[in-house]
């Protein structure tokens, strides 16, 4: 493992000169922070656009062949205005006309919006007097357009060993034939993660607008406190669930090299953020890691007596919701009844198919649909080697007079689920919380 961090920053940490210098400032403070990903341009206040979405916005326009010249203009002095405040001799004017032609000759959405990353790691490039690298020679899909990291390593690895300091814009890599292709979900935290495997780094550090993950989503509790190092186990089942954080396509590349990422805020730079490791014997402050959950659920209940002594019954209920494209998300069963939670939304069309399917399938003596469902995962290493864990929630949700309508818990001991009803998802998040974490700093 090398001794250089990889570093990437999300757009509301370089939306405006004034970001752009707090990053600079970041980055010189530390030698170890040799690689740098950029995302485009955040918003600057509430109401302001990305600019990715004005860029997606022009395109539209120059794809309906309709003018978008006041459209792109508004793009260009996003970028003048940072390079003009940082007092730069910089000029993107050859770029800007190169991607305004490639927008008359339909180059595609995803080059659109791929170019706010591009043209902002060129003014970063320069403010920091860094080496700037596109990755799209070197960041590879397959021709299916799944993300190819063999081939992006191969070409990636002796590319950033030329360059002691480069940066690298997020968000794209390129096809086969050489077209612009975008990752789909969490871009440029995808790439940060592909360049800290090709270095070998050793420590990829995430940088955005809060300060780590925390145990729950705080428009539920207040202030709740923040989570000092998580598992990729345990970010995995709180991701699932819901829970705002990293995207697992934006994990894999570090995860299986063993590289652990941190969490940092860029406007707080002196908070320690987040550790995401591959394993941890640190102690946690609290039994649990995370609490985080999801609505609009539905329940398929199914009964039938001996349902436990007929061969296949599992697996003809599953293949009812596989025949009209209906996948679940869990499925508690006890000697003569089984229970299949799966999304309303995906249910509903198809909902008298399903139970006619299921019906024809197994003849269950009753089949009904409970909406409204909500679950809650709570997740924490430290429950393994803590007794009464279910009994501590299951207190906590009595007390609140909240009823629990399932529980379900992984073979690991790394979760605990439990489904009650949506009107009362807030008030379990809190009563969990409460429990678990503010009885104990008490």
């Amino acid at each position: 493992m090398s001794d250089c961090k990889v570093v990437k920053f999300g757009g509301s940490s370089l939306a405006d000169a004034g970001q752009f210098r707090k990053v600079a400032d970041i980055i010189l403070s530390d030698p170890e922070r040799k690689y740098v990903v950029a995302s485009a341009p955040g918003k600057r206040f509430k109401e302001d656009i990305k600019v990715t979405d004005m860029l997606y916005a022009c395109y539209e326009k120059a794809a309906k062949g309709e003018d978008f010249e006041k459209d792109f203009s508004a793009i260009e002095k996003r970028y003048n205005d940072i390079i003009s405040e940082l007092g730069l001799e910089l000029s993107l004017e050859k770029d800007f006309k190169r991607i305004k032609d490639s927008f008359e000759h339909m180059a595609g959405r995803d080059y659109a919006a791929s170019r706010g990353e591009f043209l902002n790691s060129k003014v970063l490039a320069a403010f920091l007097k860094f080496d700037f690298i596109d990755p799209a020679g070197y960041i590879k899909f397959k021709e299916n357009g799944t993300f190819d990291l063999d081939t992006t390593i191969m070409l990636l690895r002796p590319r950033l060993a030329e360059s002691e300091h480069a940066v690298i814009p997020g968000f794209y890599g390129s096809m086969p034939n050489d077209t612009i292709r975008t990752f789909s979900r969490g871009g440029s935290d995808v790439t940060g993660s592909i360049v800290a495997r090709a270095v070998d780094a050793k420590i990829y550090e995430n940088w955005t607008d809060v300060s780590g993950f925390l145990i729950c989503d705080p428009r539920i509790v207040d202030d709740p406190a923040p989570i000092t190092t998580i598992t990729y186990q345990e970010l995995r089942e709180l991701s699932y669930m819901g829970a705002g954080v990293l995207h697992e396509d934006a994990i894999f590349p570090v995860r299986t090299a063993g590289i652990p990422i941190n969490i940092r805020n860029t406007n707080k730079p002196e908070d320690m953020g987040t550790m995401i490791v591959a394993s941890s014997d640190e102690a946690s402050r609290y039994v649990i890691t995370g609490i985080a959950g999801k609505k609009g659920l539905s329940v398929i209940n199914i009964e039938k007596d001996m349902m436990n002594s007929e061969l296949g019954f599992g697996r003809n209920v599953l293949r009812a919701l596989e025949k009209n494209n209906v996948s679940f998300e869990h499925m508690p069963s006890g000697i003569d009844t089984m229970s299949v939670i799966v999304a309303t939304d995906a249910l509903k069309p198809v909902q008298q198919s399903v139970l006619d399917e299921i019906t024809f399938r197994v003849h269950p003596d009753h089949l009904y649909v409970e909406d409204d469902l909500a679950l809650i995962a709570v997740v924490g290493r430290g429950m393994r080697k803590n007794r009464g864990t279910a009994g501590r929630i299951f207190s906590a949700l009595a007390h609140a007079r909240i009823n629990v309508k399932m529980i379900d818990q992984g073979s690991s001991e790394l979760n605990i689920i439990i489904g009650v009803s949506e009107e009362d998802f807030e008030a379990a998040v809190r009563a969990i919380y409460e429990i678990f974490v503010l009885t104990q700093d008490q």
